[in-house]
């Protein structure tokens, strides 16, 4: 199994699977994907697995920890400056500092920002190859697959495919169709990425892993 991944400066086999909140395409974009991923799946003797989802962790702890850190911080200052505050007053205002930055921090925009980057990569990386073993192992006669990963939030999209399919490939095949996704996600047009990536993964399924015709 080999990966190719790409960050941005973002079940059924043979269905788009959508993941975490509602699916970012209309029913319009998601029919003419589903309906791209099924006349590859008819055309070749493998499988194209299309995971598309908002975000891939929910990073509950951040909120709380960055929240707790500048009340713990605010108290400081508070004593710090103004010393004849009583305690119980810094107290309550460290309870409320520490109430209103958590709900805030929440905020989904607002908690991805305080993630670090590294972090939001290994989650959103793992979660991509969490999926490509649970398609292998919903199919285990299947061999060869490609699966397309792609996490909104994290900005983050993968290319997961088998070794015999990655060896086969042209070089630099991958890198190219991810950077021509990101280049589409940048300019808004997510479905068209996503189409055109499924587009150019059912080029290298067509030409190494043709369908063959059943003997009569």
């Amino acid at each position: 199994m080999v990966a190719h991944s790409a960050e941005e400066a973002p079940r059924e086999v043979g269905d788009i699977e959508t993941a975490n909140m509602k699916s970012p395409f209309t029913p319009e974009e998601h029919q003419r994907i589903d309906a791209a991923i099924a006349a590859i799946k008819g055309d070749t003797a493998a499988d194209l697995c299309v995971v598309v989802t908002h975000v891939s962790d929910r990073y509950p702890l951040y909120p709380i920890t960055w929240a707790s850190i500048g009340a713990i911080t605010l108290g400081a200052l508070v004593s710090l400056f103004r010393p004849e505050t009583a305690s119980r007053i810094v107290i309550e205002f460290q309870l409320c500092f520490l109430i209103v930055m958590t709900l805030l921090l929440d905020w989904l925009p607002l908690r991805l920002s305080i993630v670090p980057q590294r972090v939001k990569r290994a989650h959103a990386w793992q979660l991509a190859h969490r999926e490509f073993n649970a398609h292998a192992i919903a199919n285990p006669n299947q061999r060869h697959r490609i699966l397309l990963f792609v996490s909104l939030g994290e900005r983050f999209v993968e290319i997961v495919a088998d070794n015999e399919t990655h060896a086969m490939s042209p070089d630099g095949a991958w890198n190219k169709i991810v950077d021509r996704f990101l280049a589409n996600v940048k300019a808004g047009r997510v479905a068209d990425g996503v189409l055109d990536a499924i587009a150019s993964c059912g080029a290298i399924l067509k030409q190494h892993h043709p369908n063959q015709p059943s003997m009569p």
